[in-house]
């Protein structure tokens, strides 16, 4: 019990000492880092992966990692939220990528996607 407390007050020291943003933050964050999810795709295939390592893996932009990560410390997207956008991107992304090898091995594919992209062109 003595070193619960001794413990219990180590923590509330610790946490009194950091600035107000570090602290509004850290749950928010701790909770990404502590959500996990089993994605069947890609790098992660067969792995439980947190919210917080999709977040900042190849397949989240930079510029989306930031909007999600401010629209979620603001309160406007849940963790629920963050989680679901996150674990879409990532399979709709190893999808295409999927789609482009089948695509790229075999000819009879490439030429007609080939064509239809010159006609775009020449109506533009």
């Amino acid at each position: 019990l003595i070193s619960v407390k001794t413990s219990n007050k180590d923590t509330v020291s610790a946490a009194g000492e950091k600035d107000d943003d570090s602290s509004k933050e850290e749950p928010r964050e701790t909770a990404l880092k502590t959500t996990v999810v089993d994605m069947e795709v890609g790098e992660f295939q067969g792995h439980k992966v947190s919210v917080w390592d999709l977040l900042h893996s190849k397949y989240i932009p930079e510029e989306n990692r930031k909007e999600l990560l401010e629209l979620y410390q603001a309160g406007e997207l849940t963790l629920e939220q963050v989680k679901t956008v996150v674990t879409t991107i990532v399979t709709k992304t190893e999808a295409a990528k999927a789609e482009e090898l089948t695509t790229v091995s075999s000819p009879r594919a490439e030429s007609p996607a080939a064509e239809a992209e010159d006609t775009d062109l020449q109506e533009d």
